[in-house]
């Protein structure tokens, strides 16, 4: 990613790193992460990388994983994942929608990275979690709760966390290639700028 001079660009809530080595995007579940991502590195030239995926690869499905060791196992592997794709250079990340629970490690991420987080209405996020047929694997309840009880309720507990994660927000709810485009448009201008009311 090049240097970007002093361009400031509006909607960005904090200071990203002058010359980020990558994007890491945050966000719950079903907003776009992975969709998105993938589209951002190619744009980019970048390589892309998806914690879910990479878990998946060393410890088996998620669903699986939760049933034998429990979510705080998950949460653990997770962790330690966070940590090691934290120190790589040149990618673009797509993250567990909550890999923004481990508060210690995004100081140093959003000192490398340009953070960006997909935000989506409860009700968008519930009719693609439905509608997408790897839910039950992928995504197994945090709460045991209704789906969109479950969704409303976690949402509320993680908002902030996105938001203090983020240099900057996005609406995941449009077009996967327009989101892209603009995610594409802050790295190359360099993500400078600052706003109490981050929205790209």
């Amino acid at each position: 990613m090049t240097d970007p001079g002093n361009h400031t660009l509006p909607g960005l809530q904090e200071q990203p790193p002058s010359v980020p080595v990558g994007v890491m995007l945050v966000g719950f579940r079903a907003t776009g992460k992975s969709t998105v991502g993938r589209m951002v590195a190619e744009r980019l030239g970048l390589r892309f990388l998806d914690m879910d995926e990479l878990l998946v690869g060393r410890y088996g499905p998620i669903d699986r994983q939760v049933a034998e060791g429990g979510w705080s196992l998950f949460r653990e592997r997770e962790q330690h994942l966070l940590a090691e794709l934290a120190a790589e250079d040149g990618v673009v990340v797509a993250t567990g929608g909550g890999a923004v629970l481990h508060k210690d490690l995004w100081p140093r991420i959003k000192r490398r990275f340009l953070v960006v987080w997909l935000h989506a209405p409860e009700q968008v996020i519930g009719a693609r979690l439905a509608a997408d047929e790897r839910t039950a694997v992928q995504r197994p309840s945090l709460t045991g709760k209704d789906p969109l009880s479950e969704i409303a309720s976690l949402l509320d507990e993680r908002r902030s966390l996105y938001q203090a994660a983020c240099h900057v927000r996005v609406d995941g709810a449009q077009p996967a290639q327009e989101v892209a485009e603009r995610i594409v448009a802050l790295c190359r201008a360099g993500g400078q700028g600052r706003g109490a009311a981050p929205e790209a």
